[in-house]
């Protein structure tokens, strides 16, 4: 094993922690904020799911990134 592999998989193992964190997180807010006012449902659809669109990004660079240091 070389020190590309490692690097690989350092960063989707870091990339894939950070956003399964950060879906949780957000996830556990949404609900909460539901239970709280549930008559604005409608009104954190979107920002919910704009905040998991691009928290899920995080995982996909850190893939590219995993595969763009074993291309090399």
């Amino acid at each position: 094993m070389t020190l590309q592999h490692i690097g690989g998989a350092l960063a989707i193992g870091m990339a894939g922690l950070g956003a399964t964190i950060g879906l949780g997180m957000i996830g556990k807010a949404r609900l909460e904020s539901l239970g709280r006012n549930p008559d604005g449902a409608k009104n954190y659809f979107v920002p919910a799911i704009l905040a998991l669109a691009l928290t899920e990004a995080v995982a996909i660079y850190g893939f590219v990134i995993a595969f763009s240091i074993l291309s090399k």
